[in-house]
C-alpha cells in the first residue's frame, strides 16, 4: 500500500537527500550459543541502534526497539530488544519449522543484501517473541529470481519474553554463506533494513530504522548499511 499523497510529498525532499545510516557490527573472537540476553558476555557493552518511529518517521510511544550486531568469520548475529505495550502472538506457535506469514503477528525483521549493484535482491529474516521464524529469498526486480519462502538459509533464532518489564528479546545467527558473503572481513558492508511489526489493526505499528515512505518494508533503495568492524 502506498502512503497518502500528502505524506509522500512531505517525505520526498528528505528521502532524496538522506544519506544511508550505518549499523555497526562488532567482531567476536568466536561463535556463541544463542541466549537472547543483552547482559551476556557476548552482548554486554555492544553498541546498537535505536528504532522509535514508523515507516513515515512518526514516533511510536512505548515500543522502542534496540538492535545490536556481532560477527565472526562464519556468522552474522543480530539481537533485538523490543519494548511493548501489548503483544500480538500467534496461537499454537511452532518453533521446529518455518512459520509462513509470520509477519502478520509481532516480529522483528532484518533485510540483508550483499550486492550493491543489485539492490532488488536481498534476504529477509524474522523472529517472533515466541521463537518462531521465517527466512525468505526476495527479488523485487522484474526477473523475480528469488525463491521466496521455499529458501532455507540455515539460520538460528532464540527468543524470550519478560512480561514484568514488558520487553521481549529476539536473537538471530545467520550464516554468511546464505547471504552470498563467502569471506566476511572488516569493512564488508551489507544493505540493511531493520524493522518491527507490533500490535493489532487498526493501530498496528510498522516500525523502521530508516524512513521508507510506504507501509511496505520492501523499499530497498531506502535501506541503511550494516558495516563489519573490529
Amino acid at each position: 500500500m502506498n502512503v497518502p499523497p500528502l505524506i509522500a510529498c512531505t517525505l520526498l525532499p528528505f528521502l532524496a537527500s538522506a544519506e544511508p545510516a550505518v549499523f555497526q557490527s562488532k567482531k567476536a573472537s568466536e561463535d556463541a550459543t544463542l541466549t537472547a540476553d543483552p547482559e551476556s558476555r557476548f552482548w554486554r557493552d555492544v553498541p546498537g541502534i535505536s528504532i522509535t518511529a514508523d515507516y513515515a518517521g512518526t514516533p511510536v510511544p512505548n515500543n522502542r526497539m534496540e538492535a545490536r550486531s556481532r560477527w565472526t568469520s562464519e556468522n552474522l548475529y543480530i539481537l533485538f530488544i523490543c519494548h511493548f505495550d501489548e503483544l500480538t502472538l500467534k496461537p499454537n506457535p511452532t518453533t521446529t519449522e518455518e512459520t509462513n506469514r509470520l509477519w502478520e503477528w509481532d516480529v522483528a525483521e532484518a533485510f540483508l543484501g550483499s550486492d550493491p549493484n543489485d539492490i532488488a535482491r536481498y534476504k529477509e529474516f524474522e523472529v517472533s517473541p515466541q521463537g518462531e521464524w521465517v527466512d525468505l529469498d526476495i527479488d523485487r526486480g522484474p526477473q523475480k529470481r528469488g525463491a521466496g519462502v521455499a529458501w532455507d538459509s540455515g539460520f538460528e533464532v532464540k527468543a524470550r519474553i519478560d512480561r514484568t518489564t514488558k520487553v521481549w528479546y529476539g536473537e538471530m545467527k545467520i550464516p554468511f554463506k546464505s547471504l552470498g558473503v563467502p569471506s566476511p572481513a572488516i569493512g564488508t558492508r551489507l544493505r540493511t533494513g531493520i524493522f518491527r511489526c507490533a500490535g493489532r489493526e487498526p493501530s498496528r505499528k510498522l516500525m523502521s530504522w530508516q524512513i521508507t515512505g510506504a507501509r511496505s518494508f520492501h523499499v530497498p533503495e531506502r535501506f541503511g548499511t550494516l558495516a563489519l568492524h573490529d
